[in-house]
């Protein structure tokens, strides 16, 4: 940030409660926090205003429990009132300075109820917020472990400053982060994954995993839907592979660009996938845990209960991205093609 940018927060922070009057009208003071549902001055109880400085910060700073989104004063004007450019914030900024602050209102009537933090309606609110992956960290993160994805894939985008808390010691952190949505069959985003990104390169110059103790964490409705790559919504798919993790599918999509994948986040809600219409094949991605293992069993059974041909893929290191990234994107490919039904080696595996 500029420092007139930070003069000006700085000067919004000392009236900040002035200022959530203003811009952020739908919301109420509670205690230090003026509470609202969102910077965008939605009805709610999601996003939190610091109005007074105390030992956690600076007055003027707010977080989104539900999006994650966070931010100063000149973000709430800018969101708020719908500007773009930094100068035509700081002009509006500028004029709230000037005017006499506005006295106390009264709380408003009775507020809609935020999204839920963990929601699906949550999980929308942060996948919209998010970016295309083209030329962000993400799409470096996923070169990096070899996986290359059609610039259609819907599923999958970036987010600069994801909000993260530490369940143990409580701290909060903003990271960058690749989000892929968890969709129901009709493509309805139901949940989603976010994976906790390194700011900078590693020694080897490739973008890695944030160092946490859990750089994935997911939110939502999770079981029956799983993170599709290359399935159109509603449209029957005969064949498809599903596995546990979203880098193990997006590993085969890579080699089998043609074939729709699902994961499904965890042994469990693998487990619990739901299968498309018209599917009649189903390869399951095998894993090298006990965990993976119950999950490709009791889906396997699933499958058969349902009159799908379930087969079992089998990766030769610990899963397809250590195969894709150690072995080659032509090796893997053709290990895979002595485990494909001939047809599908036909329909899905590229030539040469």
């Amino acid at each position: 940030m500029t420092g007139s940018a930070s003069e000006l927060a700085r000067r919004l922070g000392e009236h900040a409660e002035a200022v959530c009057r203003e811009y952020l009208s739908n919301g109420h003071r509670s205690g230090n926090h003026w509470i609202v549902g969102d910077v965008r001055n939605a009805r709610g109880r999601s996003m939190h205003v610091r109005l007074k400085a105390n030992a956690k910060g600076p007055a003027g700073k707010w977080v989104d429990e539900a999006s994650t989104e966070f931010g100063d004063l000149l973000d709430v004007i800018r969101e708020s009132c719908g500007l773009v450019d930094f100068r035509a914030v700081a002009d509006e900024a500028r004029r709230f300075l000037s005017m006499p602050l506005p006295p106390p209102q009264a709380p408003g009537a009775q507020r809609q109820p935020a999204a839920a933090p963990g929601s699906p309606d949550a999980a929308r609110r942060l996948f919209a917020m998010s970016q295309p992956i083209a030329g962000t960290l993400a799409e470096r993160y996923l070169a990096g472990r070899g996986i290359l994805l059609s610039a259609h894939e819907r599923a999958v985008r970036f987010h600069p400053g994801c909000y993260y808390r530490d369940l143990v010691t409580g701290e909060t952190h903003t990271l960058p982060a690749l989000i892929a949505a968890v969709t129901s069959l009709d493509g309805h985003i139901t949940g989603l994954q976010r994976t906790y990104l390194s700011p900078g390169l590693d020694p080897s110059g490739k973008v890695g995993k944030a160092q946490l103790a859990d750089p994935r964490r997911s939110l939502g409705d999770l079981l029956g839907n799983g993170i599709w790559l290359g399935h159109q919504p509603g449209a029957p798919v005969p064949v498809m592979a599903a596995g546990e993790g979203f880098e193990t599918m997006a590993s085969l999509r890579t080699v089998m660009p043609a074939l729709p994948v699902a994961a499904g986040t965890s042994a469990n809600h693998l487990a619990g996938l739901t299968f498309p219409p018209g599917c009649r094949r189903l390869y399951i991605a095998g894993d090298a845990d006990a965990a993976g293992r119950h999950g490709i069993e009791r889906l396997s059974r699933r499958a058969g209960e349902a009159g799908i041909l379930g087969l079992v893929l089998r990766p030769q290191l610990g899963d397809f991205n250590d195969d894709l990234r150690h072995l080659g994107p032509a090796h893997l490919a053709a290990w895979l093609s002595d485990q494909l039904v001939p047809e599908d080696v036909r329909l899905f595996l590229p030539p040469g």
